[in-house]
């Protein structure tokens, strides 16, 4: 199967499709010993090298679901205390897709594959991502309806989307957007302070899995991820 050379190098995990767009404009990529263009071809077949280094993309893909505790950083910056990379210890170079919050815990979707990265993130406003929240007290009569209507926030106005009451202090949400901090600022403007926030769903993959742990997606997972990004 041809890949575009950008991808290629993406997916042997050499660079990112934006700096091997970078290397291909200087010369330095090459395809069977002649200069690579960019949206040049390649299959398995061909010989793709970098200043002369021969890269071979037998990377396996990894797609992994995993619940973040509480306090671990979204970042691949292993600089970083409690960054999200360290705590997984996974043997794999993997980064995360979206954030969650430090102060925030559950599901969040880790992978080695640079254009579902790419694919996620732009399709962001268009699929759901499902909450479990607590505040810090009694919830008015109208909160619900209110949330769902829309809250100016951030110098725009939420979505409407889907509230559901499930206690005096706890509610669900389903999102189809990610605004920074979106749900505690959308709680704030009504004048409530979240304690507990719990992601539980993105798009059809739900949180199954104990607080640290991460599983691998299922083949149906996968399949139906690729079919709802076109991939």
């Amino acid at each position: 199967m041809e890949v575009r050379i950008n991808k290629y190098l993406s997916e042997a995990g050499f660079c990112s499709r934006r700096e091997a767009d970078r290397l291909i404009e200087r010369g330095m990529v090459e395809i069977n010993g002649n200069p690579a263009l960019i949206g040049s071809k390649v299959t398995d077949n061909d010989i793709v090298t970098v200043s002369g280094k021969k890269i071979k993309n037998n990377v396996e893909m990894v797609y992994l679901a995993f619940n973040k505790p509480l306090g671990i950083i979204s970042t691949t910056d292993q600089n970083i205390k409690d960054n999200i990379v360290d705590y997984i210890h996974y043997p794999k170079r993997i980064f995360h897709i979206g954030r969650l919050d430090r102060d925030s815990e559950g599901l969040i979707l880790m992978t080695n594959d640079g254009d579902i990265v790419n694919d996620i993130l732009r399709a962001e406003n268009n699929h759901e991502k499902e909450y479990i929240v607590h505040v810090d007290r009694k919830l008015s009569y109208d909160f619900c309806e209110k949330m769902a209507n829309g809250v100016p926030i951030l110098d725009t106005v939420t979505k409407p989307c889907l509230v559901e009451k499930l206690s005096d202090k706890s509610f669900k949400i389903i999102l189809t957007e990610g605004l920074n901090r979106q749900i505690r600022r959308m709680c704030e403007y009504y004048g409530y302070q979240v304690t507990h926030l719990k992601r539980i769903r993105i798009m059809h993959i739900k949180l199954d899995i104990p607080v640290g742990k991460y599983r691998s997606l299922t083949d149906q997972e996968k399949t139906k991820l690729f079919e709802l990004l076109k991939k």
